[in-house]
């Protein structure tokens, strides 16, 4: 039945899809000059919470931030806590490469390996993949796929290397792992990893309008990617440095600690969300040992653990 009269602002704005949200926070950056003047001195080494930025700005994302937090959740038909994990690339798409190893594979493998783990471990924990063969799928059905099965927690598994032209000696000085969650870049290193990390959506078909502009290489267009999951922040916090603590102490990994940038796999979704960095393929020690069976155990194992001290701490809070 159609109801007739005034709608309150929530109600209207729970009615918006999330595209439709983007798009007016989008348009109203775009069109108002004096914003859009502002969010262009920005520079990519911006702390989060756009400290000292002009209070019209603030004010504006402020609406922007409660605009994207009103996306709409379905409830789930049950309790059960759902893990969905991402293998990093897959199929056209090899990610970054070793002297003889590609990424793609390397996530896979970890990939399945942790959800074993889990499934064998944590009988009443459902696990879900986005992809558990070698093909290739666009960034935004990664986030859909977790979305629609209502995960509890999103999982990115993937492989670090620094660039070809990168000196040997540095090459071979930079390894271990890193976990980072959805947030504004703090240093240049971090905002080339996610330019990296997010160049992927150029492979897939109509990447402009999927992903309404944004632009990889464009630091204003992380502005609007870090919005979306400022209610999930905290959580994804406090599952990141379990997992770099896990890695560190269980799995004898090298920890380069908690990090926040701005993933494209990461901006959809509506749930705590993690993408891992489980080592760098440049360091000739580090792919070796990433090629190992039994460390590829230890770090999926690392992460179970941290997963389940995580659940634990969350049902212990509800």
């Amino acid at each position: 039945m159609r109801r007739e009269g005034s709608f309150t602002t929530s109600e209207l704005i729970s009615c918006l899809s999330f595209s439709e949200k983007f798009t007016i926070l989008r348009k109203g950056i775009a069109n108002t000059s004096h914003i859009a003047k502002l969010v262009s001195y920005i520079g990519i080494r911006t702390v989060p919470l756009l400290t000292g930025i002009n209070p019209i700005l603030s004010g504006f994302i402020t609406v922007a931030i409660t605009l994207l937090s009103f996306s709409s959740l379905a409830q789930k038909a049950d309790n059960t806590f759902t893990v969905v994990i991402d293998a990093g690339h897959g199929g056209k798409d090899p990610g970054t490469r070793g002297a003889y190893t590609k990424e793609k594979d390397i996530a896979l493998k970890v990939t399945l390996k942790l959800g074993e783990i889990i499934e064998e471990n944590m009988k009443d924990v459902k696990v879900l993949y986005t992809r558990k063969k070698d093909v290739f799928i666009d960034l935004d059905k990664r986030s859909k796929f977790a979305n629609d099965n209502h995960a509890d927690v999103f999982i990115v598994i993937h492989v670090n290397s620094l660039p070809e032209d990168t000196p040997p000696q540095r090459k071979q000085s930079i390894m271990g792992t890193e976990t980072y969650v959805l947030g504004l870049h703090k240093t240049e290193a971090n905002f080339e990893v996610a330019k990296r990390e997010n160049s992927v959506i150029f492979s897939e078909e109509n990447y402009a309008d999927k992903y309404q502009g944004f632009d990889p290489n464009s630091p204003e267009s992380y502005i609007l990617l870090n919005l979306n999951q400022s209610a999930t922040l905290e959580s994804s916090l406090v599952l990141a440095a379990k997992i770099e603590s896990q890695l560190k102490t269980r799995a004898g990994r090298k920890s380069k600690g908690v990090k926040q940038a701005g993933f494209m796999v990461l901006w959809q979704t509506t749930m705590p969300g993690v993408y891992c960095e489980i080592g760098y393929l440049s360091n000739t020690k580090e792919e070796k040992e990433l090629n190992d069976p039994k460390v590829q155990e230890n770090i999926a194992s690392a992460i179970y653990r941290a997963l389940k001290e995580y659940k634990a701490q969350m049902e212990s809070i509800n």
